[in-house]
């Protein structure tokens, strides 16, 4: 009896990790056939450009929000923590460095990720349920160049700039904060920021957007396009995106701090 439970125990780790492994390979194939398409054409601008338009601009609210009041709270929790060792100077740099560095990328992504991802999934999903992918390869049109690269291409060359918005709106926040909250004298609170800030502290967080924004729409794309049938299948992509996104948001997070900051 003992040696037929560990039997079983190891044999649903197997089907867990094949079922992993499996899921990981075909992302892989989906990503690659993705990327080679968006240097082929034909190229489908109108589309391209409405989706820097919904993947863009209609998030920007979103994300400034949160970076505004991502960079008030930071500055507020800096000086409550910092004021026990009187080292109050140290805001400034703390507000900017995690702006730039690591709030603002992960924060827009995660934000996309729940705006743009989850529409993605189920427009696309609903595409597919109601056979309306069918009927592109029925007209000869591609659906990987009609569907997948203008989205792709806008969340990757879009978020960036989501993201350098939320740094300026983030370190105002902070700045706002700082100097009419908690009584921070306006020039040295500039001065010691502009010391601190370098542009590799910008550019990393520019480069871990551009990945986020590929992430979001390659998953949004991928688990809509394999949506089950029905209205449960467009639900269950429609959470796996948001979902798989968000996990990878954080897991490639971690890898980029590691090859810039290491």
């Amino acid at each position: 009896m003992p040696i037929a439970f560990v039997l079983n125990f190891l044999e649903s780790i197997g089907h867990s990790l094949y079922g992993l492994f499996a899921s990981i390979g075909r992302i892989f194939i989906f990503a690659l056939k993705a990327v080679s398409h968006i240097l082929m054409p034909p190229f489908f601008a109108r589309i391209t450009l409405k989706q820097f338009m919904d993947i863009g601009f209609y998030s920007l609210p979103v994300v400034g929000m949160t970076a505004l009041f991502t960079g008030m709270v930071l500055a507020l929790q800096s000086y409550t923590g910092f004021t026990r060792f009187n080292a109050e100077n140290a805001i400034a740099s703390v507000v900017v460095l995690s702006i730039t560095r690591e709030l603002a990328p992960v924060l827009a992504g995660l934000m996309v990720a729940g705006r743009v991802g989850a529409a993605i999934a189920a427009e696309i999903g609903t595409m597919r349920v109601t056979e309306q992918i069918d009927a592109l390869v029925t007209l000869s049109v591609n659906p990987f160049k009609y569907l997948i690269v203008p989205r792709i291409v806008a969340g990757t060359l879009m978020l960036p700039v989501l993201v350098l918005i939320g740094d300026i709106i983030g370190i105002m926040g902070g700045y706002l904060v700082s100097v009419h909250a908690l009584d921070f004298s306006v020039g040295s609170y500039l001065k010691q920021t502009y010391e601190v800030l370098e542009s590799a502290d910008v550019i990393s967080g520019l480069v871990k957007a551009a990945v986020f924004g590929f992430i979001v729409t390659l998953m949004g794309c991928y688990h809509g396009f394999n949506s089950g049938r029905g209205a449960q299948g467009v639900g269950a992509a429609t959470t796996n995106a948001v979902v798989s996104a968000s996990i990878l948001i954080l897991i490639f997070n971690y890898v980029l701090t590691q090859v810039f900051f290491s």
